[in-house]
């Protein structure tokens, strides 16, 4: 080969190296700049997976094709197959080829408790469906609540109107006579008034249950709140013979509404005097626990069942109906204690026996006040809880002295 020749391979060579290599080189950027996540495919099954609502995709012939665990969870799909109301809801769509909402709540809890799982059903063409579930337990569950409690606020209400009129009519029967009138008149006063009560609770009620926006917090003293709540409950302690008596004076500081705070009081206190036979007593505590402030109002009166416990606080719930109509109770006093409570970032505890007493314990954040600049502040005085009294709350005694 002569030398011509193999200089125009070389550079024949050459050439083709570069120009294979300029290719090889503007094809590789562009291979790295495609996707390397999950494809749509992908994208959509993690969507359908991860949905709040229960996803069932069926089959011409009924078969499951497709489905997310909340299905299973809402009893869209039970042992691996789909629920047979979907599925006959489903054949109907593929016929009409309309949407259609079907009624999955579970069979056992129809009609006994407020369950509402409804299922959309759609068509996705070439004989599929889909079947939407949405839980609408909740709102069930709020709408019963709503019903029950307008009932319950008919209820209450139409007994001392129906009883005020009732009486009045007694009164214009009876006007010639001062002595009947006199005491018709004293029951048209008691009716008025529980009315009158029942109003003023349903209104601190709806107040504590975000209707209306609560004052802004300030330092509350607790032996001041405690002297205020004894000071409305004296009368009816007095009346019911029962005598009250609490600790020496804490000091504590809790951040609140003080008139709530004091509701809060009274009503537990009311209740321990209307559930305690007479002569028996009822203690208030105050102490600082881990952080709460604790005010306890214990009673030796009949006490609540185990099993009654834990509806003491609904709204017109009574444990004993027959002596809270007696005494005038309008069976919303613990619930508002509660939303007090849970307003103020605490809680109601209660403890009690049948035939021993109960103990309702208001729990409270206690105030943190700033830290005070650096200086020699005189040490406070120490406080040593063992060493507290008790003593009688007469009725001269605001605050108390041991």
């Amino acid at each position: 080969m002569s030398v011509p020749a193999s200089l125009a391979l070389a550079v024949g060579a050459l050439l083709v190296g570069a120009v294979g290599g300029f290719f090889i080189a503007f094809r590789r950027p562009a291979a790295e700049r495609r996707p390397t996540g999950p494809t749509v495919a992908e994208l959509l099954l993690r969507l359908v997976r991860s949905s709040n609502n229960g996803l069932l995709v069926l089959n011409r012939f009924g078969d499951m094709v497709l489905h997310n665990r909340r299905a299973e969870s809402l009893g869209l799909v039970v042992d691996d197959r789909a629920d047979p109301r979907a599925i006959k809801a489903a054949e109907q769509v593929v016929e009409t080829g309309e949407p259609m909402e079907v009624d999955l709540s579970p069979l056992e809890a129809r009609g006994r408790q407020p369950e509402a799982v409804v299922g959309e059903v759609r068509p996705l063409g070439d004989g599929f469906t889909v079947i939407e579930a949405v839980d609408h337990s909740e709102a069930a569950r709020l709408e019963a609540v709503r019903r029950d409690f307008v009932a319950n606020v008919s209820h209450e209400l139409k007994t001392p109107v129906g009883a005020i009129a009732l009486l009045t009519e007694a009164v214009l029967d009876a006007a010639e006579d001062v002595e009947e009138v006199r005491r018709f008149g004293g029951k048209i006063l008691h009716e008025s008034t529980r009315l009158g009560t029942l109003v003023t609770e349903l209104i601190a009620l709806s107040r504590l249950q975000g209707a209306e926006r609560l004052p802004d917090l300030t330092v509350v003293d607790v032996d001041a709140v405690v002297r205020e709540a004894l000071s409305r409950t004296r009368l009816s302690a007095e009346s019911a013979d029962i005598e009250v008596t609490i600790d020496r004076p804490s000091g504590l500081l809790i951040e609140g509404d003080r008139t709530l705070l004091v509701t809060a009081l009274s009503n537990l206190l009311e209740n321990a005097v209307a559930y305690s036979p007479a002569r028996s007593p009822v203690t208030i505590s105050r102490r600082l626990d881990e952080g709460m402030v604790e005010i306890a109002v214990t009673d030796r009166g009949i006490g609540i069942a185990e099993d009654e416990q834990d509806r003491v606080f609904e709204r017109f719930y009574r444990a004993d109906k027959a002596r809270s109509r007696a005494t005038g109770g309008t069976g919303l006093g613990l619930a508002i204690v509660k939303h007090v409570a849970a307003n103020h970032g605490g809680e109601v505890l209660l403890w009690s026996r049948p035939g021993i007493g109960s103990t309702f314990t208001l729990r409270i954040p206690a105030y943190e006040a700033p830290e005070a600049p650096e200086s020699s502040p005189e040490p406070p005085q120490e406080q040593n809880p063992d060493r507290a009294v008790r003593f009688v709350a007469t009725t001269q005694e605001q605050g108390g002295r041991p």
